[in-house]
């Protein structure tokens, strides 16, 4: 890809710049390491997707408690 009319991402592991073609295999990460980083980022929980906190009466519909009752 031409150097001026090449697009550059931030690795979001360390921040280095990368460029965003074919010849960067793990794009958006500037290496195989920072994916990895990242990947054990998210299994760990210290990456998510924001929800709301569920509280307890969310967990439990009428129907589901129904349901309980009725096995019992």
């Amino acid at each position: 890809m031409n150097k001026n009319t090449a697009t550059f991402v931030n690795c979001p592991t360390c921040q280095k710049k990368v460029e965003w073609s074919k010849e960067s295999p793990y794009r958006p990460f500037c290496s195989k390491r920072c994916q990895l980083i990242d990947l054990g980022d998210w299994a760990t929980e210290e990456h998510r997707i924001a929800d709301k906190d569920i509280t307890e009466q969310d967990l439990w519909s009428e129907e589901d408690l129904t349901d309980f009752a009725g096995k019992h």
